[in-house]
């Protein structure tokens, strides 16, 4: 996690996606080692809050999905 970077509740899946796309060009257009450092790591917190947005969604579609489905299947 980058130590600037605190709060990416503000920002909507598509603005994180676009941070991430344009970061990582600017991650292979750069050849300082450095600032590939402070880049991977910013592009790290974006991937982490993305990555945990996903899986709220994810979890949230798993409990309110048609379980009746699940008893037509029977594997017996």
């Amino acid at each position: 996690m980058h130590p600037l970077i605190t709060n990416l509740s503000h920002l909507k899946e598509g603005e994180l996606e676009s941070k991430i796309n344009e970061l990582s060009k600017k991650y292979f257009s750069t050849s300082s080692f450095e600032l590939r450092e402070q880049i991977c790591m910013v592009l790290d917190s974006y991937k982490e809050e993305l990555a945990k947005r996903q899986k709220d969604a994810y979890d949230k579609m798993m409990q309110t999905r048609n379980k009746d489905l699940d008893k037509l299947i029977n594997v017996d």
